[in-house]
């Protein structure tokens, strides 16, 4: 008993003073940061009161002015983090220097949670080679060769608008059906599947994509060692997708290679791609191919990734026409006088005329980006002109999006939403690095085309046939978020009044 007490003793010492030093670091450096909360460190509002993109940009405001460095110490969970003050730095951390800054130090387990092996999370060598694979699966051709699909999706969510505004009262939760077609367009691309999601309220596939971002398995008490100690949590055998989201996808998977490899099935789609890559592995060009799970996890975060950001983008794009009838207007008559001239059916080249939509699209992801910050990792060490400000490797490095878009040393007015900042002659005069909705450098988003394709096709749709309006049973402004979302999302969705056009 004696030894053991000891022993307990000596542990529990060992881990008091691990906790000291860790959370000691950024004052032992002298670089400015908030006081940590042990064992959350500066995350401790994190789905409280506060979305965690929030608590990036609150930090990036509070010490902007006040450091003499390109950044701030914070610590995310138990993980040393540097927030991003410095625009310069954006730069360095993204493009200039992105050899010792190119992983996200996101939690992955290959072995036991095969879903998070994705472009998204995996690091290193496996990274680049995996994203050379992936690249020509973007191109604007492929774009093009999907594009009918997203149109037939797209018509059916104009099919479901009027059966919802001749049924409502007064408001209709636009956000919700906008997800249900991004899940019927990407399960089209990506799995060949009419996942029917616009007609089925309860449909499987929206209900799955929704689960995958919200839920754990072991619950969000475990996100202490998922987000602050992604590789400890890895080697611990620890699972974060719940075990029915990951049996539904790869089941899904697994019986669409399996039926097209069958039936001899081509549709110049998404998962096409992935099963070419799959028939090289296993005819044994395994530098070239991919295995089973490889393409599992792509076709997941592809779903997830498209599903969630593209249809919360127009569900925030919506509200913000909603609130300003004369930007709606102009859109309006943009898109009308684009699908006159060619008997009022959208084309993939037809696009890019619609340059003010583009503007709106990106004032909207510049007011509310869906992804508000990103993350990265040291991976080798920086070397600052000030040794103090230098780097180590495996130090977290945040760039505080969010804070950002939102800063009037660059967007001057930045609660104002004014889409003529996309004019080209203002891009221009904007320092690198102050627009990234979709990162910026070689690990931006690869699915960039195919996201913006979906808006573009939706928002044109529904501009055109329907006036979006406040409603003082709906969603008012200012907008608020889910504190327990990773992504910026509004809270309680995005309930509008809808009209047809003309009536």
């Amino acid at each position: 008993m004696a030894v053991l007490i000891i022993l307990l003793v000596g542990v529990l010492t060992l881990v008091a003073w691990w906790m000291h030093q860790n959370f000691s670091y950024w004052k032992r450096r002298g670089i400015p940061h908030d006081a940590p909360k042990i064992p959350f460190g500066n995350t401790s509002e994190f789905m409280k009161t506060m979305q965690i993109s929030a608590i990036f940009k609150q930090t990036y405001f509070k010490f902007k002015n006040k450091t003499d460095g390109p950044f701030v110490g914070f610590y995310f969970y138990l993980k040393k983090t540097a927030i991003v003050t410095d625009i310069d730095f954006v730069k360095t951390v993204l493009i200039r220097e992105f050899d010792k800054f190119h992983d996200r130090g996101i939690f992955h387990n290959e072995r036991d949670d095969p879903l998070s092996n994705n472009l998204v999370n995996i690091e290193g060598q496996k990274w680049r080679t995996l994203r050379q694979k992936l690249t020509p699966t973007f191109t604007s051709g492929k774009m093009k060769n999907m594009f009918p699909t997203v149109l037939t999706v797209g018509d059916e969510l104009i099919r479901v608008f009027d059966e919802k505004i001749a049924s409502s009262k007064d408001t209709l939760e636009v956000h919700d059906l906008v997800a249900r077609f991004t899940a019927d367009v990407i399960g089209s691309c990506a799995f060949g599947l009419d996942c029917h999601s616009l007609t089925d309220p309860k449909a499987k596939f929206v209900k799955m994509g929704t689960a995958a971002i919200t839920e754990r398995r072991w619950g969000k008490s475990m996100d202490l060692f998922l987000f602050g100690a992604p590789k400890l949590a890895a080697k611990l055998r620890m699972n974060s997708m719940v075990q029915e989201v990951e049996d539904f996808y790869m089941n899904i998977i697994r019986d669409t290679i399996d039926y097209r490899i069958k039936n001899k099935v081509k549709r110049n789609d998404f998962m096409d791609m992935l099963i070419d890559l799959k028939v090289k592995y296993d005819s044994g060009n395994k530098q070239d191919g991919l295995t089973f799970n490889e393409i599992a996890a792509q076709a997941f975060i592809f779903f997830l990734a498209g599903f969630e950001t593209s249809s919360t983008t127009v569900g925030f794009a919506l509200f913000e026409l909603a609130c300003n009838q004369d930007i709606q207007d102009k859109l309006r008559a943009e898109i009308d006088g684009v699908l006159e001239k060619r008997n009022g059916k959208l084309d993939y080249d037809s696009m890019r005329e619609l340059t003010y939509l583009e503007k709106v699209i990106d004032e909207s992801l510049r007011k509310h980006p869906v992804v508000g910050h990103l993350i990265r990792i040291t991976t080798q060490r920086y070397e600052h002109s000030s040794p103090k400000y230098n780097l180590e490797p495996g130090t977290g490095v945040v760039v505080p999006t969010w804070g950002i878009h939102h800063d009037p040393e660059f967007y001057p007015e930045p609660e104002k939403f004014i889409p003529e900042r996309f004019d080209e002659e203002q891009v221009k005069q904007r320092p690198a690095c102050t627009f990234l909705p979709f990162g910026d450098g070689p690990r931006n988003c690869i699915g960039l085309r195919f996201g913006r394709m979906q808006v573009v096709v939706a928002m044109s749709l529904l501009i055109h046939n329907f006036k979006f309006e406040l409603h003082p049973a709906g969603t008012q402004a200012p907008l608020e978020y889910r504190s327990d979302d990773i992504l910026l999302s509004p809270k309680g969705g995005v309930r509008l009044k809808v009209s047809r056009v003309g009536k």
